[in-house]
């Protein structure tokens, strides 16, 4: 039996952009920060007062009487499904259905809402106990569970964590399922809400975050900027999609994933070039017939001259021709929810010929001597995009997409 081609049918996301993917492709197309002073968290001594705050409350349609059982992670991964779920037009309540569909969500983090809520009340608070779901809101299982519970999804269903790196992990792992035939559809994605003082303060030690704004390749970039987020995609079985009338809207191609076995935080050129090279050759493509990629682009030096390296090393003359841009400019890095994030910013990409840009730019870098589309976006035929995710503990995850046939 052949291997299944694998379409995707449905897409959301939450970012610092906008609740959902309307919102957040129309501010990336006009190149809106969304990273923004702190207003809806206590900042207390924090150094760093910038970050990338959801603009408006999500619920994801759960009642308040249920709302004590759901970390904020959880809560943006549910909304992403739930409105995935419904542009993919999917019905779970057919049983042998549900038995089909897979439900795998990456989180770089746990959900440290309700951990950091519980060290208050106890050595702040005094208090002798917390709170009752502290164990079940805050494992980084707990998206792809809800989200299965919810909608009704039996088959597999199980959180990833590899950092960064994860939402991209995730959506490997359902690629894989739904083109071996282990299912039919898979919703995958990832989630992450750093946004919590003990985070940040956390992330403030390693010195790797923005002190006022994330300025991705740019030569005076001094960190990137942490945020809340999620995006989470349907991926289906082509034959499947195509008879039940489903509207594709693209194809996912090819992937590729590997570990740098180096350092703990220092990027490699090596790892991240496998990954690629990888997906490229999963893909069937050439290098030449890439036009769009989405930077991992975190705006720390470090980071960002290593995948300038990594870029020139697979695509060689035609990493000049690349149209490359870092969307975390703009909605900031949400962690093991970035990737989710990132692939919806190909997929509209690929269906509407625009390049989202690169803010904050205003300084070339000698290191970063591409065409990173800069402050403003452009009009270009995309018919293949790659979204790049590299991570701390040298993980790396590349996943390509086409314009629908």
């Amino acid at each position: 039996m052949s291997a299944a081609k694998v379409a995707i049918t449905g897409m959301g996301c939450t970012t610092a952009l906008g609740n959902n993917v309307d919102e957040t492709w129309s501010a990336m197309k006009d190149g809106v920060c969304g990273i923004r002073p702190f207003e809806q968290i206590e900042t207390y001594d924090l150094k760093i007062g910038i970050g990338g705050e959801i603009p408006k409350p999500v619920t994801a349609g759960v009642p308040d009487r249920y709302m004590s059982a759901f970390d904020r992670f959880t809560l943006l991964a549910m909304e992403s499904a739930r409105q995935a779920i419904e542009q993919a037009g999917l019905d779970f309540s057919d049983v042998d259905f549900a038995n089909r569909s897979a439900c795998i969500i990456g989180a770089g983090n746990c959900g440290w809402e309700i951990v950091e809520s519980g060290y208050r009340r106890c050595f702040v608070d005094g208090a002798k106990r917390i709170h009752v779901m502290a164990v079940p809101r805050s494992m980084s299982s707990a998206p792809a569970s809800q989200i299965s519970m919810w909608h009704g999804i039996k088959g597999p269903v199980y959180g990833v964590t590899s950092a960064c790196a994860s939402a991209n992990h995730a959506i490997v792992a359902g690629y894989q399922a739904v083109k071996s035939g282990e299912a039919d559809v898979a919703v995958v994605g990832g989630t992450d809400a750093p946004l919590i003082w003990g985070v940040l303060k956390a992330w403030e030690a390693l010195r790797v975050l923005a002190p006022e704004v994330c300025r991705p390749f740019s030569a005076n970039r001094r960190g990137l900027a942490l945020a809340d987020g999620a995006g989470v995609v349907v991926l289906e079985n082509a034959e499947h999609a195509k008879a039940r009338g489903a509207n594709i809207l693209c194809e996912m191609i090819g992937t590729g994933i590997t570990a740098d076995a180096g350092d703990l935080v220092n990027p490699t050129v090596d790892g991240p070039s496998r990954a690629l090279e990888h997906c490229l050759r999963s893909a069937r493509l050439s290098p030449q017939d890439v036009d769009y990629i989405n930077a991992h682009g975190t705006g720390t030096k470090a980071n960002d001259a290593t995948e300038t390296k990594v870029i020139r090393q697979v695509f060689g003359s035609h990493a000049d021709e690349l149209a490359i841009s870092s969307t975390k400019s703009m909605h900031g890095h949400a962690l093991g929810g970035s990737g989710g994030i990132e692939l919806v910013a190909c997929i509209k990409a690929i269906q509407e010929g625009i390049i989202p840009p690169t803010v904050n730019y205003d300084e070339p870098d000698p290191e970063c001597d591409l065409d990173v589309t800069p402050n403003v976006a452009k009009k270009r035929n995309v018919d293949v995009a790659v979204s790049n995710s590299f991570a701390f503990g040298g993980t790396n995850a590349v996943v390509a997409v086409r314009k629908a046939s």
